[in-house]
């Protein structure tokens, strides 16, 4: 399901890109497939709207490019993998890398790096970060944490605990109010984009 998710996903980012960014394109990026796979698409429910090989000017005006963008959260998502970001890396790659993430800042954007290992062995807590990240600065609609009612934030604060999607019945004992009450806290979160429901059964599981 994933993989022809991401095929149709890269053809399109292919079609609309030149130059350099369609040489990065090119390349191999089952790195960023992981991160997509494992921590982006899990918590924003679509690869829509994200950008591959997102291109920028650094401050020393050499082009830099950021594994995958999401242009309404301004965050430049990085998978970085030890071997070719630690290990083996020279120490004037070193400082560019460096600079390259000041460069990322500088411009306006969240600069969001996951190591390969986290991906591959701590995929939920992964998910949790971005969770957190989004709730801190807000959905694609501009929902910040703060903006919520009371009842919303201590419904995404247990969330982000949760080992596992919740359930209504979770939302009911979280805030000790009855299942209509909730309901409406809930589809609120909906609207809003900061929960997405998982099945269609009578028992609807979410996601934060």
């Amino acid at each position: 399901m994933f993989e022809k998710e991401y095929d149709i996903f890269w053809e399109e980012q292919v079609r609309s890109a030149s130059g350099q960014r369609l040489e990065m394109l090119q390349r191999d990026l089952t790195g960023t497939k992981k991160l997509l796979e494992v921590a982006l698409l899990p918590v924003l429910g679509s690869l829509d709207g994200l950008v591959l090989e997102f291109e920028m000017t650094s401050l020393s005006g050499v082009k830099i490019y950021g594994d995958v963008f999401h242009p309404k959260l301004r965050i430049v998502f990085e998978e970085d993998s030890y071997v070719t970001h630690a290990e083996k890396i020279t120490r004037d790659r070193f400082s560019f890398e460096r600079a390259r993430a000041r460069s990322v800042a500088i411009l306006g954007y969240t600069y969001f790096p996951y190591s390969r290992d986290e991906l591959e062995k701590k995929p939920t807590f992964c998910q949790r970060n971005l969770y957190e990240l989004i709730g801190r600065i807000g959905n694609a609609d501009g929902v910040g944490l703060l903006q919520l009612a009371v009842y919303e934030r201590e419904v995404l604060r247990f969330a982000l605990l949760a080992t596992k999607p919740f359930r209504l019945t979770d939302v009911c004992m979280w805030l000790q109010l009855k299942s209509e009450t909730c309901r409406k806290v809930v589809r609120d979160l909906e609207t809003k984009g900061l929960v997405y429901p998982i099945g269609r059964g009578v028992i609807r599981s979410h996601n934060s």
